[in-house]
């Protein structure tokens, strides 16, 4: 199934979503296996060790130090992998905000990983987007 690939279609059918909860990113050196009870959202290798993003309550029962308290916004429309432009443009209109996100592309849909304190912030300016009402900006 391919997703969306037209800058426009994706701005306009993003429908963002925020989900409930605080997250945090958090590492683990290689061969340090995951703890019991951690069900993290995302696991990505690096060279320097695993990068985790995990619920705030989780990482701290496991004792692992969590960094950059976030939120997570779904962009609800599939887009393509190889979709041209659509990551690009949302993160340049949060940066005009002054807001740092760390963005992933999961195979259906993109995910924001927003300041938790901004959160509320980013999903408005989102939904403006989707609205066509600042598409236009730079």
């Amino acid at each position: 199934m391919a997703g969306e690939t037209k800058l426009e279609a994706l701005l306009e059918g993003m429908q963002p979503d925020l989900a409930s909860g605080i997250f945090v990113f958090a590492t683990l050196p290689h061969g340090k296996a995951i703890p019991p009870g951690l069900d993290p959202v995302l696991v990505f290798r690096e060279r320097e060790g695993r990068t985790l993003v995990v619920l705030e309550d989780e990482a701290a029962a496991a004792g692992l130090a969590g960094t950059f308290r976030c939120r997570m916004i779904t962009l609800a429309i599939h887009s393509s992998l190889e979709a041209v432009g659509f990551l690009a443009a949302i993160t340049a209109r949060l940066a005009e905000a002054g807001m740092g996100v760390n963005p992933v592309s999961g195979f259906y849909h993109d995910h924001l990983f927003v300041p938790a304190e901004r959160a509320e912030e980013a999903f408005a300016i989102l939904q403006d987007m989707a609205a066509r009402r600042d598409m236009t900006r730079k």
